[in-house]
């Protein structure tokens, strides 16, 4: 790849050119010193296929500029590097396509896997087999989570079918703790740690099982180790766990940085999670601004209406709908009694109540994402073991 690294700073340059002569990837590098202001000191079109731009040491990342090199260049790919990763930056820059940010200083192995990244994006390499779904909050308390872990226990209940849940929810997720009573012994953190040697035998020793094809792999119980978790690593996780099971979830949690980014780009369906009140809709509004901005398309997110209660005078579906601007996929009943009792219990809410409302909506839900029918018990896992018999 053709690469063009723009920096105020002489040194940071010389820091870049350091580190990419060791990237077997870029194939030219072209260093200029100076801000994106005009495009006579710039290589011609088509001669760039990766712009690293410098922001560090207090530089202002000028992201105007980029937004206009991105009509010059129509398939150039940007990476920001930076001291600290800023949500305003972030947001902004997730607005103009900008998927790479890396934080200062950099790391030749950190560099190389952008760079890994952006060329696997352009070639469009094919997935693996197994479906990847996200489930994100797009406020606090839309239980986002009680959805994520108990969708994957009914998955697996219901079709037999190999589930892994992630906890990506980096600072507090507590994602486990909806469907097991058991602290795990190690989290992603440990995973992510050996992430060059992920095989089947480290994802086992992580995740608890909550039924024999249904595992959890934990967020970490510091917060304060999540700052070492980059997308390379959610990013071969993911990869990992798609090739290894049917169906991976993913709890992402509210935050978007560039973990989530990732998590995010990696899925095939995101599921957005509120609920029918106006501060709800106002902040699912100005998430969903940003997916169209990283143009996650109609078929991808899939919105979730959680404890609806219909009763005169309430907000409707067709009003998330209209203000939206993507519709509603499917909507789960409030029922707080079952609900309270099950993640108080940290058993899944089928086991315990099945006939609750809550446990009938996920079953619909299930049934809609597979295409099977999954009511009556189904073909699970334990009923064609116990056909066997």
């Amino acid at each position: 790849m053709k690469v063009l690294a723009v920096s105020e700073d002489r040194r940071n340059l010389e820091d870049i050119r350091t580190v990419a002569s060791g990237i077997d990837l870029i194939t030219e590098l072209v260093c200029h010193e100076g801000v994106l202001t005009g495009m006579t000191s710039l290589p011609t079109k088509g001669d760039v296929d990766v712009l690293m731009l410098d922001c560090r040491h207090g530089s202002i990342a000028p992201l105007a500029d980029v937004e206009r090199l991105g009509d010059f260049y129509p398939n150039l790919h940007t990476i920001l590097i930076v001291d600290q990763e800023s949500p305003e930056l972030l947001l902004r820059a997730l607005r103009l396509g900008v998927r790479e940010v890396l934080k200062s200083p950099l790391v030749a192995e950190e560099v190389g896997a952008a760079f890994r990244r952006i060329l696997q994006k352009s070639v469009a390499q094919p997935k693996g087999e197994g479906h990847v779904l996200a489930f994100m909050s797009c406020k606090g308390g839309s239980g986002a989570s009680f959805l994520a872990t108990n969708l994957g226990y009914v998955l697996a209940e219901r079709t037999g079918k190999r589930v892994l849940l992630i906890d990506l929810n980096l600072q507090f997720g507590d994602a486990v703790l909806y469907v097991s009573d058991r602290r795990p012994s190690i989290s992603l953190i440990d995973v992510v740690r050996d992430i060059r040697h992920v095989d089947m035998s480290l994802i086992k020793s992580a995740a608890v099982d909550i039924l024999p094809n249904f595992g959890v792999i934990s967020a970490p119980e510091d917060p304060t180790v999540s700052v070492d978790i980059r997308p390379s690593h959610i990013e071969s996780l993911v990869r990992f766990a798609r090739a290894n099971f049917d169906y991976v979830l993913l709890d992402v949690g509210r935050s978007l940085d560039t973990c989530t980014i990732q998590a995010l780009d990696l899925a095939d369906q995101v599921y957005p999670v509120l609920q029918l009140t106006l501060p709800f809709l106002r902040d699912a509004k100005r998430l969903f601004d940003v997916f169209r901005s990283l143009d996650y398309g109609t078929t991808k997110i899939r919105p979730i209406l959680n404890r609806v209660e219909r009763s005169p005078g309430d907000l409707t579906e067709e009003d998330a709908d209209r203000l939206l601007s993507y519709k509603v996929y499917a909507t789960l009943p409030n029922h707080y009694k079952s609900v309270t009792a099950s993640v108080n219990q940290g058993v899944p809410i089928l086991r315990l109540d099945a006939g609750s409302p809550v446990a009938s909506g996920l079953l619909d839900l299930v049934a809609k994402i597979t295409g099977q029918d999954v009511r009556g018990g189904g073909r699970g896992i334990f009923s064609r073991l116990f056909a066997r018999s």
